[in-house]
């Protein structure tokens, strides 16, 4: 018999001795045979059916939500600089500030119900704790250095 279905590049670990032999030799048992993808139409198999290019379908709108566009930035940020922080994100930063990641991450799961909520929200409250620092390292003025001898 020919192994001729067998990609190129598929090397038994040792030579079979039937088509579909299966070892049972402790872990010498093939678990995956590559299989070359055969042309033309088949009756049977795994690549059965009369062969079809697939169809281009154009993004529908509903694929666009969620994501975050130009106003709408523009408009949470306006907001958060009026209303400032709620309590539960000041008392996340406190948190954060004290290196007790987990505590915020369970105190911010807590508040908004899901694992996945507190960790997104954990991350922006940590974000804006490094920009809080950045402004704070770009006010204060360089410290003069010592002249060196």
């Amino acid at each position: 018999f020919s192994l001729s279905f067998f990609s190129s590049d598929f090397v038994p670990r040792q030579p079979l001795t039937g088509l579909f032999q299966r070892k049972c030799e402790g872990n010498n048992m093939p678990r995956h045979i590559p299989i070359s993808q055969p042309k033309g139409n088949l009756a049977v198999g795994l690549y059965k059916g009369h062969k079809v290019d697939r169809r281009q379908i154009k993004a529908s709108p509903v694929s666009t939500k969620g994501s975050l566009n130009k106003s709408v930035k523009f408009v949470r940020d306006v907001v958060r600089e009026v209303a400032g922080f709620s309590p539960y994100e000041r008392r996340c930063l406190e948190l954060l500030r004290v290196s007790k990641d987990k505590r915020c991450l369970k105190y911010c799961k807590k508040r908004l119900g899901t694992h996945t909520r507190g960790k997104r929200k954990r991350e922006e409250m940590t974000n804006v704790l490094q920009a809080q620092r950045k402004a704070a390292q770009a006010k204060k003025p360089a410290a003069p250095k010592a002249e060196q001898k």
